[in-house]
């Protein structure tokens, strides 16, 4: 899952960072609206963490134009405007959940989660399965059979987007983009590697990921035929 940040407090940025890559999440920083609007125009994200006292553009008007360009992209917003009409104001310009400052990390990443599953389809979507593999999506936790299986956090987020198109190729530059921020871009070399070390935890149980030439990569039970 890749997320967009918006804060211009640089160390409450680095702390929501963190957090957010505790998840899982690959995340990317903005300190300004129209920093914000412009990733928001040419990115793809799975969320939008979004602050709304923002320099050069106000967060609101980033949100307007958000909806106006029809993204149904979650939102949540995190500021210090607390009164009920401002709550009120930020939900009706199409933010998804809001949280007033100060607040819990712990609150914030549970919060997130929940936003993210809600966008993927609701409670059928705290759970991927295929074959033998379990993967929740709430807790981040792998399990083969009822054997939870230790993967890195870049592992965690190459499986996720596999599954999320398990039988349907994906392709290597969306493996990429899912899981690299501005700071922090994956190579392909790296994503070969991640596959295969998927491969090797995967495939005794039962679950293979293969390789389409020229195409990118896709995940299948081996119980299941080919397409």
């Amino acid at each position: 899952m890749r997320i967009l940040l918006t804060e211009d407090d640089p160390a409450l940025a680095d702390l929501l960072l963190r957090a957010c890559r505790q998840e899982g999440y690959s995340v990317d920083w903005v300190g300004d609206g129209v920093a914000a609007d412009m990733a928001l125009v040419s990115e793809t994200y799975d969320a939008l963490v979004l602050d709304l006292g923002l320099p050069r553009m106000d967060g609101l008007e980033v949100l307007k134009r958000l909806r106006k360009r029809g993204s149904h992209l979650p939102v949540m917003i995190l500021t210090a405007r607390e009164a009920i009409a401002d709550r009120v104001t930020g939900l009706d310009s199409g933010a998804d959940d809001y949280l007033p400052k100060p607040f819990a990390v712990a609150e914030l990443q549970a919060r997130l989660r929940a936003l993210v599953r809600r966008h993927h389809g609701g409670a059928a979507a705290a759970r991927m399965e295929l074959g033998k593999l379990r993967f929740d999506t709430a807790t981040r936790q792998v399990f083969l059979g009822d054997e939870e299986i230790e993967l890195s956090s870049r592992e965690r987020e190459v499986l996720s987007s596999l599954l999320h198109k398990a039988g349907k190729v994906i392709s290597k530059h969306a493996l990429i983009s899912a899981i690299s921020s501005w700071d922090a871009t994956v190579g392909s070399n790296a994503i070969e590697v991640y596959v295969h070390r998927l491969r090797k935890k995967l495939e005794p149980a039962g679950i293979t990921i293969r390789t389409v030439r020229g195409l990118g990569y896709l995940i299948e039970s081996v119980d299941r035929p080919h397409a």
